[in-house]
């Protein structure tokens, strides 16, 4: 169905695709894996018509193709649902999926009922319920990505490719998403699904492909590997530990959360000790992201107080939660998380700059000298600190963000989905990090949806279910099946 042969594509200096080559079949739904960087993103952007190769072969259907334009790309019957949203927040649901291709009756105009009529129709087909008339700004991340599939189904396309789709989904999400799946690979379409999860790839994979350093390593039917001999090819080496979790002295309350209420959460209490790391775990559209936002200020609340080592934290002021000690890695970090259109310098040192500036300048030295550490730190893989933002993979957008938060040097830090979309290497560089940072003291709120990261990195782990806490279990009796229970069900057993 499609084909790639030595692709090469270049920016300047760097070269973001040294050989990129894979084969998609109809009829199967094929994994593509590496680490972020891996050129996986600059591959999939040159199938959409985004990006125009330097050299090598492209095929569809057996022809040499040339996109110049993702209107081309389309209209060969190839779709693709980016690992970040990009709907218009002021349209309605409907108008998104069928933004320039909307049906129209007599005269010429948009017929909205046979719109609305055939959304509903893809919801009930994806097995979800949304609203086709709500405007697309407020929905969550998972809701925005459903919509996504939505229009790329909608396409009736041959090729579809999904790159990180899952990503903020939650488990019952997953499931629906997986059966849409496997009824279009039925179809006889050919399916891309880019994943760092390898459980997913595993389960719904027929195929996988591996990219290191831009360049193709190897295909290989899914029955025939396994995990480690994927991490091996990904990482050209053994990553001995995911979840490299250590012994921190558990002292003081740091963080303390006494009764917060709003319309999205009831009565949360809780407390975060130095050194310890607390699970926040639930499914998605618990309210475990509307709390975090409420603590560090982002959002306000009805009742209910926050204390950071003992002294008050008002509400609805995240500048007086940063002075007291408070940082937040929020869940969207292309929207909430970065200045996409600025540099990485500038980007992890955006909540010091007051600390940077000599009566009242700040240089370009300034900025970069104390950006070096934590772009070092983290591993960052950029050409230059000057790099723009926006242009970084999206793991090494998360990256920058977290540079950003621990450059303020935080005594407790709120993490939303540290590890989402980003490749197994760095999640374990991003696991070590956190497990020092509690090491040295920190207080660390850790808001996952993945129950290993939990279960693996968390003291203590708090559930939560319809805005309540539901249960907190200690990291001695914390399962898989007590987690999940204590989030789908509204009281769990206290540990």
């Amino acid at each position: 169905m499609l084909e790639l042969n030595r692709v090469v594509k270049s920016f300047g200096p760097v070269v973001a695709l040294r050989s990129g080559s894979l084969r998609l079949e109809s009829g199967s739904i094929h994994a593509l894996v590496g680490e972020n960087g891996a050129g996986k993103s600059t591959l999939v952007k040159i199938v959409a018509g985004l990006y125009r190769r330097d050299a090598g072969e492209l095929r569809l259907r057996g022809e040499d193709v040339d996109f110049t334009s993702t209107a081309q790309s389309k209209a060969a019957g190839i779709a693709v649902i980016y690992q970040e949203p990009t709907l218009f927040p002021d349209l309605t649901v409907t108008e998104n999926i069928f933004m320039g291709r909307q049906p129209v009756g007599r005269f010429g105009r948009i017929d909205r009922k046979a719109m609305r009529q055939e959304a509903e129709a893809l919801f009930q087909r994806l097995g979800v319920r949304i609203d086709p008339e709500r405007p697309a700004e407020g929905l969550s991340i998972a809701d925005q990505q459903v919509i996504e599939i939505a229009k790329a189904v909608s396409l009736d396309a041959r090729v579809l490719i999904m790159d990180e789709p899952t990503a903020a989904l939650s488990g019952v999400e997953v499931d629906r998403l997986f059966a849409v799946a496997r009824s279009l690979r039925d179809e006889g379409r050919a399916l891309l699904f880019i994943s760092h999860r390898f459980d997913e790839i595993f389960s719904l994979c027929d195929t996988v492909t591996v990219m290191r350093d831009g360049a193709y390593v190897a295909t290989t039917p899914i029955a025939d590997t396994t995990v480690d001999e994927l991490v091996r090819q990904m990482v050209g080496r053994d990553v001995t530990e995911l979840f490299p979790k250590t012994e921190a002295a558990i002292g003081d309350p740091l963080l303390e959360v006494e009764g917060l209420s709003s319309p999205l959460f009831h009565d949360i209490s809780f407390t975060v000790r130095s050194g310890e790391i607390v699970g926040l775990a639930g499914l998605v559209g618990a309210g475990r992201s509307e709390v975090a936002r409420a603590v560090f200020g982002v959002d306000g609340y009805d009742s209910g107080s926050v204390r950071l080592a003992g002294r008050a934290v008002p509400k609805g002021r995240p500048d007086a939660a940063m002075k007291a000690g408070l940082a937040l890695v929020p869940e969207d970090r292309r929207k909430q998380g970065l200045v996409l259109d600025s540099s990485v310098a500038e980007n992890i040192t955006l909540a010091i700059r007051e600390t940077l500036s000599k009566a009242g300048l700040i240089t370009t030295g300034m900025e970069n000298r104390a950006a070096k550490v934590w772009a070092s730190r983290l591993e960052v893989k950029t050409n230059a600190l000057s790099t723009v933002a926006g242009t970084l993979s999206g793991g090494n957008q998360q990256k920058v963000v977290l540079g950003k938060w621990l450059a303020t040097e935080p005594t407790v830090l709120i993490i939303d989905e540290p590890t989402r979309g980003i490749d197994v290497g760095t999640k374990a560089e991003v696991h070590r990090l956190l497990s020092e940072l509690a090491g040295r003291g920190m207080g660390i709120l850790m808001i996952s949806s993945e129950l290993p990261e939990v279960l693996g990195m968390a003291d203590r782990v708090l559930v939560m279910r319809e805005g309540r806490i539901t249960a907190e279990i200690d990291r001695a009796d914390a399962t898989s099946e007590n987690v999940m229970f204590a989030a789908t069900h509204a009281t769990g057993a206290h540990a």
